[in-house]
């Protein structure tokens, strides 16, 4: 799966386009930045309620492909900003984070 179709499946928002034709190998879910600066897989889609400049970088350091921001999380309009200027890919739902990882799951096994 690639993140362009991520963000055309239905429940999802675009913030920030990042790199549109990157793949999504795995999934990761994880709200504390420390064990996802540790563990979060290189090219996974990072499943989370942290919606805060500090999510950009780590999502920067552990190279995701890209960031979903479950339970109707919001970036405020200058991390947006900021996301945009490195690349970062950051999508929003209003899912709860397992049942976004469930559904981004089934889409790639479908």
């Amino acid at each position: 799966m690639k993140v362009k179709e991520l963000s055309a499946m239905a429940g999802f928002q675009v913030l920030s386009e990042g790199c549109p034709d990157r793949d999504i190998s795995k999934i990761f879910c994880c709200d504390l930045l420390s064990i996802a600066m540790s563990k979060a897989p290189a090219d996974s889609v990072w499943v989370t309620v942290m919606g805060n400049r500090n999510t950009l970088a780590v999502a920067a350091l552990t190279d995701v492909a890209c960031i979903v921001l479950a339970e109707g999380t919001a970036l405020d309009e200058g991390t947006v900003e900021k996301a945009k200027e490195e690349g970062v890919a950051v999508l929003s739902t209003e899912l709860p984070v397992f049942d976004a990882a469930l559904l981004i799951h089934q889409a790639q096994t479908a």
